[in-house]
């Protein structure tokens, strides 16, 4: 199951996803945020990245105006491997080199037809393991040595 949040500034391509994920039959779990209205995006970075770090949710994804405060937000989660993401080049690395487990995207800045190539290129993605697992190993090391 997907995990997929927005602030007020990713709403509408949060929309737009969910309708792709309808007509495909993916299931996903919406964490807010429900309307236009203005909201901190902190909250629903929170929200999705510890359903993913957690388990609730195999991965997940994000929206915010440009994708930046709320993929910055969502790394803060042990565990979380968010990837801000504008092109399919990027959306399928982040998955295939870093076993990005949250995609961010911006509502300001991507389209809806192009986000949904990317979450669409991110979702088939694999992770290639090898020598990018010794990378995302020692990426641990260092989210270890912070998270005291």
């Amino acid at each position: 199951m997907i995990a997929i949040g927005s602030d007020h500034g990713g709403y509408d391509l949060k929309e737009s996803i969910k309708k792709y994920f309808n007509e495909k039959g993916i299931e996903y779990k919406d964490f807010g945020t429900f309307s236009n209205e203005s909201v901190d995006y902190p909250d629903f970075a929170l929200k999705v990245a510890e359903a993913v770090a957690g388990g609730e949710c195999d991965r997940g994804i994000l929206l915010c105006g440009t994708g930046v405060g709320i993929s910055i937000a969502a790394n803060k989660v042990p565990g979380i491997r968010a990837a801000h993401v504008s092109d399919v080049f990027s959306a399928r690395y982040s998955k295939e080199h870093n076993n990005a487990n949250v995609l961010c995207m911006g509502g300001r800045v991507v389209g809806p037809g192009l986000a949904i190539m990317i979450v669409d290129e991110w979702l088939n993605a694999k992770f290639q393991g090898g020598r990018h697992q010794k990378r995302l190993d020692k990426i641990t090391d260092i989210e270890k040595k912070y998270s005291k």
